[in-house]
Parts: C-alpha cells; sequence; structure tokens
C-alpha cells in the first residue's frame, strides 16, 4: 500500500524564492552588520581588559619587554575597531572588522599608526609582551556574531514571508 504525498502552493513557493532572490542580499548585509557590530563590541571589551604600565624605553639588545603604556591602550578605546565597507558579489557579502584602515592617532603628542599599536599590543614585538585581546576578542565574540546575524537574516526572512501572505506558523 503506497503513502500518497502532494506539495501544495508550489506557485506561491516560486515567487517566495524569486523575491527572496531580489531581496535576499540587503537581508545578508543587515545581519552581516549586526554580526560585525557585535564583534567590534567584543574587540572593545578586549582591549579594556589590556594590562598597561607607565611608558619606559627598553634597552638595545636587552631581553626585556614592557607591558604597553595607558596612552597606547587609551588610542585603541578612542579609535574603536572599525567595520570595513561591504563588499557585494553575486554570491554574497563581506566585510571586516578590525583596525587595519583606522589611520592615526594623537599620543603624548604624536601621531602614531593605530594599526602599529593595535599589532605591536597584540602580536607583542622585541620590547612588548604580547596581549593576544583581538584573537581572544574574535575566539569569544565569534558566536555572538553568528547569533546577531542568524536572527537579523531570520527577521528579515520572516518579513519577507509575510509580505507575501504566507503564514509563518
Amino acid at each position: 500500500m503506497p503513502y500518497t504525498m502532494k506539495v501544495e502552493g508550489v506557485t506561491k513557493l516560486e515567487k517566495l524564492l524569486e523575491d527572496l532572490g531580489e531581496k535576499a542580499i540587503d537581508a545578508a548585509s543587515e545581519g552581516l552588520y549586526d554580526g560585525a557590530a557585535a564583534m567590534a563590541d567584543e574587540i572593545r571589551r578586549n582591549v579594556d581588559s589590556i594590562k598597561t604600565e607607565p611608558f619606559r624605553y627598553i634597552p638595545a639588545g636587552s631581553n626585556e619587554k614592557r607591558l604597553p603604556s595607558p596612552e597606547e591602550k587609551a588610542l585603541l578605546m578612542r579609535a574603536g575597531a572599525g567595520i570595513a565597507k561591504f563588499k557585494k558579489d553575486d554570491d554574497g557579502v563581506g566585510t571586516s572588522v578590525g583596525y587595519s584602515r583606522r589611520g592615526y592617532g594623537q599620543m603624548v603628542g604624536r601621531m602614531k599608526p593605530i594599526p602599529q599599536v593595535a599589532n605591536a599590543i597584540n602580536s607583542g614585538t622585541s620590547f612588548m609582551q604580547k596581549q593576544a585581546f583581538f584573537r581572544r576578542a574574535v575566539s569569544r565574540g565569534s558566536r555572538d556574531a553568528e547569533t546577531a546575524i542568524i536572527r537579523t537574516l531570520e527577521e528579515r526572512l520572516d518579513a519577507i514571508i509575510k509580505e507575501n501572505g504566507g503564514n509563518n506558523t
């Protein structure tokens, strides 16, 4: 004895998928922005956790390393992690979050490249102890960023379905 199955509403489904195709990139952009904002917030929280000490020069040839100065930490706090311009193509949308294009900032009367200060603190140098604040932020913030993206996409998809007279149950 066969079990009979039938799919109804194929015309509505085709219309929904057609509309979704047109609106999918916008929905993805909104979701990505919310996820990028969540990641930027996590980076800021991790910058706030950077340990500092008053600035001091390390003698050349010394194996000694220093912590970042309060001024270096303050520079990163003022600059904040940026969200790059979105790149859209037929397959999706992408962006980056961080300090790579944050420019220069005033620190103790001099202009300093913000990405260089961020990288020196995150990766360490011959004179500065490594504090992987950025890597920690990515590790800790990925789940929240993903959740924000999914939540926004689901809200947008639900709105598109309702616009097309779909039943959201």
